[in-house]
This record gives C-alpha cells, structure tokens and sequence, in this order.
C-alpha cells in the first residue's frame, strides 16, 4: 500500500470559510466582553417590582398599639374625637337634694357593707333626708337616726361616718334574721328586731307607716321609675319639712 504524505488545508468552518488564525487568549477576551454585555442587557430589560401603597388600615395595623380601622387615641385613652362616656350615677336621681349631697360617702359605705347604694339612700332619705344634726324626740341621731345605746364610749354619734356604720351594721343584721326579707328589715330598723320577727298586724302604727314608705321608695327605684311617686306622698305627708331642714343644714339654699 503506497503511503501519500498528507496535505494539510486550512481548518474551515460552516459554509467552508477559512477560521482566522486569532490566537486563543484574544478569542477567550472577545467571549468574555459579550457575555458582559449580554448580562447587562438582560438586567437592563429586567421588569421592574410594581410599589405597593400601604392602606390606611395595613398601615394601623403596622402602627404599634392600633388596629386597622380603629381611631387614634388621644392622651386619655379615648379616640380622639370621641366624648366619654357619662358615669352612671351612683344613687337615684329621684332622691332628695340633701340626700344626693351624700352620694360618694352612700356609694363607700354601702361597698363596705356589700349592700345597694339605693337601700342605703333610702333608709336616710325617710330617717333625716341627709341632716347629719337631726335628733329625733325619741333621742335617735345622726344621718341614720341611731339609737345612743348602739355607740360605743367615746365615740361621735353625730359623725356620719361612725353614724352610718353604726346604723348599716343594725340593718345588716336584720336582713341576716329575716333571711335577706329587705321589707321585714326595713321594719325591724325601725321597731327593733321584735318587728323584724313578726308582720304587720302585730306592728306599731309608726312602723307600720316606716314599712310603707321604705318600700314604696325603694320599690319605685328598683322599677327603674324616673320619679318615686311614693317619695312624693312621703314629702306631702311630712317629709318636705325635715327635707328643707336638711338642706339649710348642708348650705343647699
């Protein structure tokens, strides 16, 4: 077999074109500035993020301390804006002027005594309309008309903090003998604890008339009536007389 020495032709590319004889490093730098362009045109044409406006309720929600929807609160606590809400009074507007004057010193003592405030008022309204001077001709004293014999030596019965403690323990315990029974109780402050154990038909006229306006008044507010009709008969019955008293007493006139 003959042996023909090769003939060497220059290295073609598609379509047969000659390849340049381009050394390898300048090849390998070309490649590399087009891949930079391409990649910043790439990042050139890249989309954009569309920005997002926050709500007004994402962005209470994002705020401490709030929630969406909700108004900002102002120094006290309420919404700006808003009105506060009235506190509820603490007894019956239907009492009596010098009755109402007590009205902080009822609330504390009837929270002590884990008693209404509205049973309290009413036993001072019928017992001195709030005269802490009054003194009965029977000898009882004070806001509550208490008996002497229930204070103890040294003590001002005239006080309306010791008054009142004195007379709210007497009635606290005739509600404990008549079972929680307020119109017996009622009765028993005012005829003693014989009253509260018996009825009407074996009352005194006195207490039997005390039991009628107690429980009248006190009847009155707990229907949630707007004005006591039976308060109304107790002032034209008498009433109005110790009421007036009363308030030329605390400086209401």
């Amino acid at each position: 077999m003959a042996h023909y020495a090769p003939t060497l032709y220059p290295r073609t590319a598609a379509y047969g074109r000659p390849v340049s004889n381009v050394p390898g490093w300048r090849r390998m730098v070309v490649i590399l500035a087009s891949i930079t362009v391409i990649v910043s045109l790439l990042l050139a044409i890249r989309p954009t993020p569309a920005t997002h406006v926050a709500t007004n309720d994402e962005a209470a929600a994002a705020a401490p301390g709030t929630s969406a929807g909700s108004a900002t609160a102002g120094p006290s606590g309420q919404p700006s804006g808003a009105v506060p809400a009235a506190a509820a009074p603490v007894i019956a507007p239907s009492f009596t002027p010098a009755v109402q004057y007590w009205a902080p010193q009822i609330a504390a003592w009837a929270e002590e005594y884990q008693l209404d405030p509205n049973l309290v008022a009413t036993i001072m309204q019928v017992e001195s309309c709030g005269d802490p001077a009054a003194i009965s001709s029977a000898g009882a004293q004070g806001l509550f008309q208490v008996m002497p014999f229930h204070f103890q030596p040294g003590e001002d019965s005239l006080d309306p903090d010791t008054n009142a403690r004195r007379g709210l323990a007497y009635f606290v315990e005739r509600l404990q003998q008549t079972s929680g029974d307020i119109g017996r109780a009622f009765a028993g402050y005012n005829g003693g604890h014989v009253a509260a154990g018996t009825g009407w038909d074996n009352w005194l006229p006195e207490t039997q008339r005390y039991y009628v306006w107690t429980t009248g008044i006190y009847g009155d507010i707990q229907q949630g009536s707007g004005e006591s009709s039976s308060l109304q008969e107790w002032l034209q019955a008498g009433g109005a007389s110790l009421c007036r008293q009363a308030a030329q007493r605390l400086g209401l006139h």
